[in-house]
């Protein structure tokens, strides 16, 4: 009896032993790994309009400075400062009394010169039949003929001094050069003007259209040309610019005039010139404006949503794709422009990638992810994107 149990204990701590020895192995053995489930986007090409924005200033299309052209008192001032004007508008009379007079000096100048021509013209017919019998000596002809000539020329000088006179009375009334937006009165009624010099007396700009001046590197716009060249980029025809008024949302379209010929030896910049309407004149000359240039379309780019590339501490761009067997692979990105909420990727991705957007964090390289499609709407917050 004693044996038996003894041989019951032995089989049981065997048992036990085994067990014990098995179970760890047998737990390990059972406990798979775990994916994480993510969000991911496949990496797609689409068309891309680019743009940059420089900084520019308003220029008025016209300007014009109002001077006294003529010597005299201003008697008075026909116009509102700050308002519009149109061309021909009386904007100053200067007293026109002394300038009157001088019209009628040059016109009693002209009519002596006229009668003068007239007495030489009758002495001429006189003499010119009794020259040919010798009535009269042929000097005596030749003076008369002379005399006569002098007269005419008298003449003339005496009608380009009425007309002279004439325009000096027609400047008294000082009258706007162009249609626009007239300034400040730069002298008052009873002012002296024109006394030696030609007076400033206000000045009217043209606002509708008007300029808009910028600058651009010289190197953007050589990568530029490059990147048209290579085909990377195709060329924007249309030429369309945008203007938005420095700390607001105002903005307005316009078209590309021209570029300069020559670069700024100082700042190795390009200038550019762009014309936008301005009927409501809230663009005014001097106005600080962001101006938004396109760069060409890239038919080929590649978008991926703002919140999928991450920042190294050094700096370089990343995002997280889906590798082989499902595992997360970093991949150093080059980001380009930024189109709403997307950045554009020039460098790094390719067609049929799947890049995480979803379930970040706490994501490790190399880790197990359960991959799930998602639709990426873009916020765009304009129609080109923004270099």
């Amino acid at each position: 009896m004693g044996n038996l149990r003894a041989i019951g204990m032995a089989s049981s701590l065997a048992v036990a032993i085994a067990l014990a020895g098995c179970g760890p192995a047998t737990e390990q053995a059972n406990v798979a790994e775990v994916a994480r489930p993510v969000e991911v986007v496949a990496v797609t090409t689409e068309p891309l309009a680019l743009s940059s924005e420089l900084p520019g200033r308003v220029e008025p299309v016209r300007v014009a400075e109002v001077r006294a052209r003529v010597p005299g008192i201003v008697m008075k001032k026909n116009f509102e400062e700050g308002a519009d004007v149109k061309a021909g508008d009386l904007l100053f009379q200067i007293d026109p009394a002394p300038l009157k007079a001088a019209v009628s000096r040059a016109e009693g100048d002209l009519a002596r010169a006229q009668s003068v021509a007239h007495e030489a013209q009758a002495r001429v017919k006189r003499y010119e039949p009794l020259v040919k019998i010798e009535a009269v000596s042929q000097q005596d002809f030749d003076s008369a003929t002379a005399d006569l000539r002098s007269a005419q020329a008298a003449i003339r000088s005496a009608q380009a001094d009425l007309e002279t006179a004439r325009l000096n009375l027609g400047y008294a009334s000082v009258k706007a050069p162009i249609s626009g937006r007239v300034g400040r009165a730069l002298v008052t009624e009873g002012a002296l003007v024109g006394q030696g010099d030609v007076t400033l007396m206000a000045r009217i700009q043209q606002l509708d259209p008007v300029y808009v001046d910028f600058t651009q590197s010289v190197a953007d716009a050589l990568r530029l040309r490059e990147s048209l060249k290579d085909g990377k980029l195709s060329g924007d025809d249309n030429k369309a610019l945008s203007i938005r008024v420095e700390g607001t949302q105002y903005e307005r379209q316009g078209a590309l005039l021209f570029t300069d010929i020559a670069v700024d030896r100082g700042t190795g910049q390009v200038s550019l010139r762009g014309k936008f309407a301005n009927s409501d004149g809230v663009l005014l000359p001097g106005m600080y404006v962001r101006v938004r240039t396109p760069q060409g379309t890239d038919n080929q780019a590649i978008l991926v949503p703002q919140r999928a590339v991450q920042r190294g501490s050094d700096g370089n761009a990343v995002v997280m794709v889906v590798g082989a067997d499902d595992r997360v692979e970093p991949r150093s990105v080059t980001t380009g422009a930024m189109q709403g909420s997307r950045w554009q990727i020039s460098e790094g991705l390719k067609v049929g990638d799947q890049v995480i957007v979803g379930g970040l964090a706490g994501l490790q390289p190399g880790g197990k992810v359960a991959p799930a499609q998602t639709q990426v709407q873009a916020q765009v917050q304009s129609p080109a994107a923004q270099q």
